[in-house]
């Protein structure tokens, strides 16, 4: 192919690469000139063209587009006509997309004339939804290229194919522990129904048991009797081991295990399993979530018949980071922005407006623990961490307690009812806080060893959408503070009343519970009375 500036004695059959306008309309690129247009464009003044005129052996773009195309497609798709050197395939059924990405990515090094732009392999597509396009760059390619390039797609079968969703009928299997509430059991149904009905298929059976590696067995043995396929293990407790309960459980009833968990985040802790020709999936718990996780990429391709292998898992890391973010979809949804994950907006709320009766007729709060008052050390370690605004609940010697941390930046919010109780603080500093936030980590004013690091172990462990809406730390089983609480149970804390704070709630959102080990004594020593301040070691706030 030759390309530039062509003299119009010689443009008769040139293909126009820039569109020319005339008195009377425009010519636009791509046109190829006739014997009129050269006279038109002569009569406009006109004396050259930049065009390109094809060469013996020369394939023009469209042609080359629709073999490529043509050429592409396999089942459950079509190729629409080529237009200005582009060929678009769509899928005419409901389904996932397959694309052989290596051969995609041969075809595209072999010239810089063909490329093909293709939707992410195994995403779930509609029926008429653009899977792919063929575009030739220039106005022609040469055959020779072209016979490459159709040699790369005919080889290994089609680069694009939808593989349709089956109609399956699974089973469920949920596991109970004594601390599971029926909520969650039916939680977790809830999800896994209305998992299965967006990709076409059905809940079948669905067993609950004791979270014993027997009693799995037992049940996955009955679901496969019945036909149920695929069998899908919903655990009361995360899947942690191959010696869990769970796989434990499957290779009791005669399975295996092919691959422990997964590099997708939600969705770290899924099983990939079969229990001869059927499939088995343990369920990890992000899964009670609509958002998509890791399962819903091993389900979708196991429901369209899709064999998944450990390697297949393996290979799941690149573009796994699935955490929570505005345009992470439901499964059934396509994302519809590039924007990255952001962190937690956590905010801190110190409870400094108590009487510290106990302590005597000193505040406690404005006693001196090496050489500052023991509530600015609180404040202070609270601001080090990666807490956002910091919000002090002042009441008792409020003027005294804001004297002591005047130059901090902190936002002061007091609390005329502080007599009534750690309650009332409690309600007014989560009334206080800014609507956008995530969740809050409710700090007591005499805690003075909670440490920056100890607050941050809080923060990142923070997951609602995995169930860890609520971290409290533990040293030895016990539970201490701070408590860090989602933003989703701010309207319970309108409840609470006396001077027993939040506590109850643990045990009323238990599933939503998650212990941090921080094995810290810090987290247990609140100063109440004198004995208690003259224990504390100085120097470990120094």
């Amino acid at each position: 192919m030759k390309f530039g500036e062509i003299d119009l004695s010689e443009a008769e059959g040139a293909i126009l690469a820039h569109s020319v306008r005339l008195a009377d309309g425009v010519f636009k690129k791509g046109r190829a000139l006739t014997a009129a247009d050269v006279a038109a464009l002569k009569a406009a003044g006109k004396e050259v063209v930049i065009a390109a005129r094809l060469e013996p052996g020369d394939v023009g773009e469209d042609v080359a587009a629709d073999l490529l195309a043509r050429s592409a497609v396999g089942e459950g798709t079509t190729n629409a006509a080529p237009f200005t050197g582009r060929a678009n395939i769509y899928s005419d059924r409901d389904g996932l997309v397959v694309v052989d990405e290596a051969r995609v990515n041969a075809l595209n090094a072999l010239s810089e004339s063909i490329t093909i732009a293709t939707v992410q392999s195994f995403e779930q597509v509609a029926t008429r939804q653009m899977l792919a396009t063929v575009k030739i760059i220039p106005f022609a390619v040469p055959e020779v290229a072209l016979n490459e390039a159709l040699e790369i797609c005919s080889d290994g079968g089609p680069l694009v194919s939808v593989a349709a969703f089956c109609g399956a009928k699974a089973g469920l299997i949920l596991t109970r522990l004594s601390q599971t509430k029926d909520k969650i059991i039916e939680k977790s149904r809830r999800s896994m129904a209305q998992r299965l009905e967006q990709l076409g298929s059905s809940l079948g059976e669905v067993v609950e048991c004791d979270h014993t590696i027997e009693s799995v067995s037992a049940a996955v043995q009955d679901l496969a009797g019945q036909g149920c396929a695929p069998i899908l293990l919903f655990g009361a407790s995360a899947i942690v081991d191959r010696g869990d309960i769970i796989p434990a459980g499957l290779v009791k009833a005669g399975g295996e295990v092919v691959h422990l968990g997964m590099p997708v985040d939600p969705g770290n802790l899924m099983m990939l399993g079969k229990l001869g020709e059927t499939r088995v999936i343990g369920v990890p718990s992000c899964a009670r979530s609509p958002k998509l996780n890791g399962f819903d990429w091993v389900l979708q391709r196991t429901l369209a018949g899709i064999d998944v292998s450990g390697a297949d898992v393996a290979a799941m890391g690149a573009g796994g980071l699935l955490k929570e973010i505005p345009s992470r979809p439901s499964p059934r949804e396509r994302a519809g922005s590039s924007e990255a994950p952001m962190a937690a907006r956590i905010s801190g709320v110190v409870l400094a407006a108590g009487q510290s009766r106990r302590m005597g007729s000193e505040n406690k709060l404005l006693a001196g623990v090496g050489s500052k008052p023991m509530v600015r050390h609180v404040v202070e370690n609270v601001q080090a961490s990666k807490v956002g605004e910091v919000i002090v609940v002042l009441g008792h010697e409020a003027d005294d307690v804001r004297a002591a941390l005047v130059d901090l930046d902190v936002r002061f919010v007091e609390n005329p009812d502080f007599a009534e109780g750690l309650s009332t603080s409690l309600n007014a500093g989560i009334s206080a806080l800014a609507g956008d936030v995530d969740g809050v980590i409710v700090c007591l004013g005499d805690m003075p060893l909670v440490g920056p690091d100890h607050i941050n172990r809080l923060i990142s462990a923070f997951d609602p959408e995995e169930g860890r809406g609520i971290c409290v730390p533990v040293l030895d089983g016990k539970r201490g503070n701070p408590v860090l609480w989602s933003a989703r149970y701010f309207p319970e804390f309108t409840a609470v009343r006396g001077d027993v704070g939040a506590r109850h709630l643990l045990g009323q959102f238990s599933e939503d519970v998650c212990e941090v080990e921080l094995g810290d004594r810090a987290i247990m020593m609140d100063v109440d009375t004198p004995e208690a301040l003259a224990s504390l070691a100085t120097d470990e706030l120094l």
